[in-house]
């Protein structure tokens, strides 16, 4: 009977779980939150499914996938980094310039989804890591 419970619980929570990562991600520049607590909450929401009774090899096998993951996040952050090196100024400095509303700060939103890709998947492979571990799968 709990098992019904826990999958349907984690089943109804997880995409809300998701969205609102999402948006802590998006909009941790101009609201509190941003880039690492979002990161963990979408992981969070996808290692629930590690919680439900049954094959579990099908998360741990995104282990490498996740992996290329957080090279694709920590890649794109250190891309957006060189960008302001190769237009001859610092490290980091925004040359997306002052936009609008959703961008209105330049270059902070594209890194905070690169570091919350980074976030994502390094807690995931993580945790995943450690269950393998624990479990022997």
């Amino acid at each position: 009977m709990s098992d019904i419970v826990l999958q349907t619980v984690i089943r109804f929570l997880a995409p809300f779980m998701q969205v609102y990562g999402l948006y802590l991600i998006l909009w941790g520049h101009n609201s509190p939150g941003g880039a690492f607590a979002g990161g963990a909450i979408i992981a969070v929401s996808f290692l629930f499914g590690l919680l439900i009774p049954g094959p579990q090899s099908r998360f741990l096998a995104w282990r490498q996938t996740v992996q290329w993951l957080a090279a694709l996040g920590g890649m794109a952050f250190l891309t957006l980094g060189m960008a302001g090196i190769l237009q001859g100024t610092a490290f980091l400095t925004n040359f997306l310039g002052q936009g609008q509303r959703l961008f209105s700060a330049g270059l902070i939103p594209l890194l905070a989804a690169s570091m919350g890709l980074l976030v994502f998947a390094a807690v995931f492979s993580l945790v995943a890591q450690l269950l393998k571990e624990y479990k022997n799968v």
